[in-house]
């Protein structure tokens, strides 16, 4: 297979970049890592008259730490970078100990955050990572100031977001690591690489003096036309002390609320009775990590 014709266009900066697509909008595509773009091109799910190649944009491979800001991750960043990073995993460790389950690392070498989280695959992991930590995404567009949409206002459906054909996702926000909170990654897939049909990304507090939790936050993914927040879920926890009761209920509420897919992989009822597992085991991998009971 081979893609329809194109023409190509690798500018040096943001700006030109906006002006491309503010020129051609809906005939122009971007590419960044290309792990989802080429196969779609190759089997012409999408035909664009234009590629516009983001890899000279060199200011958009920037990522780091501040300690006001988070971690801050450009539109071109790797998610190999990030796996070898000891920065990042150091200062958002949910989000590192879910990237060796993001497909295989060949793709991880060249797929970027910006990329998989544009693409909007409800089954990819970025998606309930960047809801489970309140993540908070940076829109460019040609002669308007940047917009900075939250994550659970990102995914509007299947391959949707809020990145309209002009836009640009320049950065991802990841805010500061509370210091305490407890976090725990699942996904199950039927191979090691797959999608997963059914994935929880999660992370909560524990209140010093009461010993509740607070500021709970559960991302799903794999389980619905979009990556979800269970916020039914997260509010069965908030404020209840952390133990298998807590967790059982939370897990419950979190399956109660989705509305899977029912395909070839898996039907909708095994999906939601992952969900019920996943989240279970999520929240009390959390609880135990940091020398909960």
């Amino acid at each position: 297979m081979k893609p329809a014709p194109f023409a190509y266009r690798d500018p040096d900066t943001v700006d030109e970049v906006l002006a491309l697509l503010a020129e051609h909008g809906d005939d122009a595509k971007l590419l960044a890592g290309g792990q989802s773009l080429g196969p779609m091109l190759n089997m012409r799910v999408v035909t664009p008259a234009v590629i516009v190649d983001l890899n000279r944009v060199r200011v958009l491979a920037a990522r780091g730490f501040s300690a006001g800001a988070g971690f801050a991750l450009g539109a071109l960043v790797r998610q190999a970078e990030l796996e070898d990073d000891s920065g990042f995993a150091a200062s958002q460790p949910l989000a590192a100990a879910a990237l060796p389950w993001i497909a295989h690392r060949p793709i991880r070498n060249r797929g970027t955050v910006a990329g998989s989280l544009v693409h909007a695959d409800p089954a990819a992991e970025w998606g309930g990572i960047v809801l489970a930590l309140d993540a908070r995404l940076v829109v460019r567009r040609a002669g308007a100031p940047p917009r900075v949409v939250a994550a659970e206002d990102f995914f509007t459906g299947i391959l949707e977001t809020a990145v309209e054909p002009e836009d640009l996702l320049a950065e991802v926000r990841l805010p500061p690591w509370p210091e305490g909170a407890r976090w725990g990654f699942r996904e199950f897939a039927r191979r090691r690489g797959d999608f997963a049909l059914a994935g929880v990304a999660c992370r909560f507090e524990v209140d010093g003096a009461g010993g509740g939790c607070r500021s709970v936050r559960i991302g799903l993914f794999g389980v619905g036309d979009t990556a979800v927040r269970a916020r039914r879920a997260e509010a069965v926890l908030e404020g209840e002390a952390p133990g298998p009761e807590a967790f059982a209920a939370a897990a419950a509420a979190a399956r109660g609320e989705v509305d899977p897919l029912d395909d070839g992989h898996a039907s909708a009822g095994y999906r939601r009775h992952l969900v019920e597992v996943l989240v279970e085991d999520a929240l009390a991998d959390a609880w135990a990590r940091d020398g909960g009971a």
